[in-house]
């Protein structure tokens, strides 16, 4: 099995696809690394030959991928929430972010229903 960025990719997929199980590549991402590194995009990991494979590690490296990605991504948001800005208080919430109404239709970020009964007469 072919190791990049610390992942075991799948053997049985195309290199196209099987880039993207790394965090932090996509498709295109994926199609533009295979582009520089010149490996050909149709072939299956499983084919690739130890120069193939090295020569996409190296290209990749260029990247900030995986855990440093992840670690990335969650300094920016307790950046965020330490500076108390309206963004880091709606994370903090679990609220949206962006500006979306929640009197309704905030349902995945709030979590289910809570049922509140209503008073008695």
């Amino acid at each position: 099995m072919a190791r990049i960025s610390g992942i075991d990719i799948p053997r049985e997929k195309r290199v196209e696809v099987a880039l993207t199980y790394i965090y932090g590549i996509g498709l295109t991402r994926a199609q533009a690394i295979l582009e520089k590194s010149g490996v050909n995009p149709d072939i299956r990991v499983k084919d690739l030959d130890d120069g193939d494979i090295q020569k996409l590690r190296a290209v990749t490296e260029e990247f900030t991928l995986e855990g440093d990605l992840r670690r990335q991504e969650g300094m920016a948001l307790k950046r965020l929430q330490d500076i108390g800005c309206v963004r880091g208080r709606r994370h903090r919430m679990s609220l949206p972010v962006r500006g979306q109404r929640t009197r309704t239709n905030a349902r995945t970020r709030r979590g289910a229903r809570k049922t509140v009964a209503g008073r008695k007469k």
